[in-house]
């Protein structure tokens, strides 16, 4: 009972990767649900599609990604009517995400009504965190109510590449002090404590912290009432431009990082800017880890920026070197799983995420099985 199949439904896609043990057995996506051309008419269409080109004979469960869990869900957990119910009800904190889930979650069970389905959620890593790291100033009653806290997200990645670490330094995981940098489109950073998240980046939402591909990262709140007030835009104007025309698409309109440094290189000062303003970010979040940690024994990079740009990882912790951080610069372009020098106190890593995996070994202890 290894095979695991797991699922991540978005609102017009569906991500599959079947797993017996560690071992990938079959992987695909099904893209453009709903679109003229598109791969599937609905989400029920797409799993049937990938139910009839996967043997899913066999399975010892369905792991389905959720991205927010609220406060509600701390750990992977067996999917039932209620279940499903209470991740609906958290739309409103996430409403770009949860009601895709919640449709591959209800889609699967009546596929595969005899296979458990378990729910694992990008917020559940950070369930850790204090609450004088989630907790923002503001009026605690109204906070309460409307479940304003610090949630956190990418928990799956952080989850997996703070105990990978571990395991390349030679060190027990409750022993060892990480900062998780997962820098994709989306971006988050993870101060790991023994294994357990103790502060992230990201917030209510995945627009906090960062600067990310379409995404602003943080933001003084005021320049939300500025541009409702003062520019006249309305609520949605104003959440699609920070989530979907800030980061480095507003500074220089480019996300992908791959252009950006060309015209980096190229001299281009519109995206010179940009990419500085990008490397600030992550210095500041690093540097205010260092101080959450007071020991950090690695600083990991991983996801598609983080994994594939030098640049990047150079560029972030330029400048920490009096602080023990040190990069080795032939190491770091050649990708080497450590990139630090001989002598940095803190080692500087980079790490493939394997998040359906995490989510596949999830599953199974949720099930008793791993």
């Amino acid at each position: 009972m290894t095979r695991v199949l797991v699922l991540n439904s978005g609102s017009s896609s569906v991500k599959y990767r079947l797993f017996d043990g560690t071992r990938t057995l079959a992987k695909g996506l099904i893209e453009r649900i709903g679109e003229s051309g598109g791969d599937a008419a609905d989400h029920r269409e797409a799993l049937q599609k990938i139910m009839s080109e996967t043997d899913v004979e066999g399975l010892a469960a369905v792991g389905h990604r959720v991205v927010h869990g609220g406060s509600d869900f701390t750990e992977p957990t067996v999917v039932d009517d209620g279940v499903v119910a209470r991740i609906d009800s958290l739309t409103p904190l996430a409403p770009l995400h949860n009601p895709a889930a919640v449709t591959g979650l209800e889609v699967a069970r009546k596929l595969l009504p005899d296979v458990p389905q378990v729910a694992v959620f990008d917020t559940a890593f950070h369930a850790t965190i204090p609450p004088e790291g989630v907790t923002w100033a503001i009026d605690a009653e109204l906070a309460a109510k409307w479940q304003i806290r610090r949630y956190g997200f990418h928990g799956t990645s952080h989850a997996y590449v703070a105990r990978r670490t571990a395991e390349i330094l030679g060190k027990p995981l409750e022993d060892t002090n990480v900062i998780t940098l997962h820098l994709g489109n989306g971006a988050s950073a993870t101060a790991v404590r023994g294994g357990r998240s103790v502060a992230t980046s990201m917030g209510l939402s995945p627009l906090d912290g960062l600067v990310m591909g379409t995404r602003s990262g943080a933001i003084d709140p005021t320049v939300i009432f500025h541009l409702h007030r003062v520019a006249g835009l309305s609520i949605d104007e104003i959440e699609s431009s920070l989530t979907r025309h800030g980061g480095l698409l507003g500074l220089c309109g480019d996300n992908d990082m791959r252009v950006v440094e060309d015209r980096v290189e190229a001299g281009d000062p519109v995206a010179t800017r940009a990419f500085a303003v990008y490397l600030r970010r992550l210095r500041e979040c690093v540097g205010a880890y260092l101080a959450v940690l007071g020991r950090v024994d690695a600083i990991t990079f991983t996801a598609g920026v983080g994994e594939h740009s030098p640049t990047v990882r150079s560029g972030s912790l330029s400048g920490l070197e009096p602080l023990g951080i040190e990069i080795d610069p032939a190491r770091n372009e050649a990708g080497d799983e450590i990139i630090s020098t001989d002598g940095s106190r803190t080692k500087v890593l980079v790490v493939a995420t394997e998040e359906e995996l995490e989510i596949a070994n999830q599953a199974r202890t949720a099930l008793g099985l791993a």
